[in-house]
């Protein structure tokens, strides 16, 4: 069960009470509109403020802090949600109940989020350049892995063109170009400025009262000079014109994207249908594209949809030999024709049912997805709560399914080949 509560302006703390593990979980997330001027400052932050404290000025006085407490772990947290980025700190730790007699992990664990988030070293009134510069070496090497990952590289493409007067064409960690112009001053000016006036997300999963946690809380939140903002809904992708877009690069094996539109978002009552049409569609390997366009006619290497239910875009993606970008292009329409003509089988209907009732059975498997399906659902704004969710794609029809296909548009195709630039 999952309690929801405002314990300041702008401030909210999503308590979930699980006594089945060893271990809970609590995030901090600032809450930013996704923006291209601070998408890359956003990412930074957090692994720049979980390199050392006043107190632990460097990682490894940071490490030996964590393992006084039994062990905890810290992570940067950085998540792109519909029109939201998010930037923050997931804290790992041992639940109080499996402390030593007289010992806690709950109150001094929070108290050390503290002190990572609001008593950084400072060199002139900023942030150490020496955090600052590393971190953004690491934060460029990640970006250019993703680049170096054609097919990361070509869903990236597409998207950027795609939702080119779009928010979620922005890359979730910025642009090389833009963590390159990052200064120590710049971002402390930033983050000083994100952390008086963004929504806050904070969210706990273990065996503690929410009484405690919010008395946890308390020394970080008396500790703030707050005006916080108010975001903007999450609204649906407005698709534009779309384009077909062929790429030539130094690559063994072509990679065909195609994004298409729905005006069906995870904010609308018909998702869990199309949640399903999804995984008949291209979901897995008992997909019409996997099945038929790999298996049976042998097109493709690999190939798979995903659908991005906060904007209502479904993108398809393989992997395939040069020349036959048209014929799988042919292919990949003519099963979502399939689609909307009710083509589909008792078979796919019941896996892909089972394939969505499994994946929301998992969720309570651990306190980190716990975390987040809970976070992500609420700043989405999800419909349904986990279970009802459950009630709903047991209850979804062949109907329901045919008639979210006939919502699905072709937008934009992307095609990356080899040869020279």
């Amino acid at each position: 069960m999952i309690k929801t509560t405002t314990i300041s302006p702008g401030v909210t703390l999503r308590y979930v009470r699980d006594t089945r593990f060893k271990q809970g979980c609590f995030s901090f997330q600032l809450v930013r509109p996704m923006r291209k001027e601070e998408a890359a400052k956003n990412a930074l932050l957090p692994a720049v403020l979980l390199r050392g404290t006043r107190n632990c000025p460097d990682l490894r006085a940071v490490t030996q802090r964590l393992d006084e407490l039994y062990g905890a772990a810290v992570s940067p947290l950085v998540r792109r949600v519909g029109d939201y980025q998010t930037t923050g700190v997931y804290c790992g730790f041992m639940d109080d109940r499996f402390a030593l007699p007289g010992d806690q992990v709950l109150f001094p664990m929070l108290d050390f989020l503290r002190e990572l988030l609001l008593d950084s070293p400072l060199e002139n009134g900023a942030f150490l350049s020496d955090f600052v510069e590393s971190e953004k070496k690491n934060l460029i090497s990640t970006i250019e892995s993703d680049r170096n990952d054609k097919r990361v590289y070509a869903i990236q493409r597409l998207l950027r063109t795609m939702c080119a007067g779009d928010s979620f064409g922005i890359p979730r960690l910025g642009e090389i170009e833009d963590v390159a112009a990052i200064s120590p001053e710049g971002l402390t000016e930033h983050y000083r400025e994100i952390l008086r006036t963004s929504p806050m997300e904070l969210l706990y999963v273990g065996s503690a009262a929410e009484e405690q946690v919010i008395a946890a809380l308390g020394p970080l939140l008396d500790a703030l000079d707050r005006n916080p903002m108010t975001l903007p809904p999450q609204t649906a992708f407005v698709p534009g014109p779309g384009s077909d877009i062929t790429e030539t690069l130094d690559v063994a094996q072509g990679k065909l994207c195609m994004g298409f539109t729905t005006p069906v978002t995870n904010r609308c009552a018909e998702l869990p249908a199309m949640q399903m049409l999804n995984v008949i569609f291209g979901g897995g390997m008992t997909s019409k594209l996997f099945q038929n366009v790999r298996e049976k006619m042998s097109l493709c290497y690999s190939i798979d949809a995903s659908y991005y239910g906060a904007k209502g875009i479904l993108l398809v993606n393989a992997g395939i030999d040069f020349d036959k970008e048209a014929i799988t292009r042919q292919e990949i329409l003519k099963q979502l024709d399939a689609c909307r003509k009710g083509d589909i089988s008792e078979a796919e209907m019941t896996a892909a049912r089972e394939a969505l009732l499994s994946s929301l059975r998992s969720v309570p498997d651990s306190p980190g997805s716990i975390e987040n399906f809970t976070s992500t659902a609420a700043l989405s704004g999800l419909v349904f709560s986990r279970e009802g969710y459950m009630e709903a794609v047991q209850k979804v029809t062949l109907e329901d399914v045919v008639k979210c296909a006939g919502s699905v548009t072709l937008n934009t195709t992307y095609f990356l080949k080899g040869g020279s630039k």
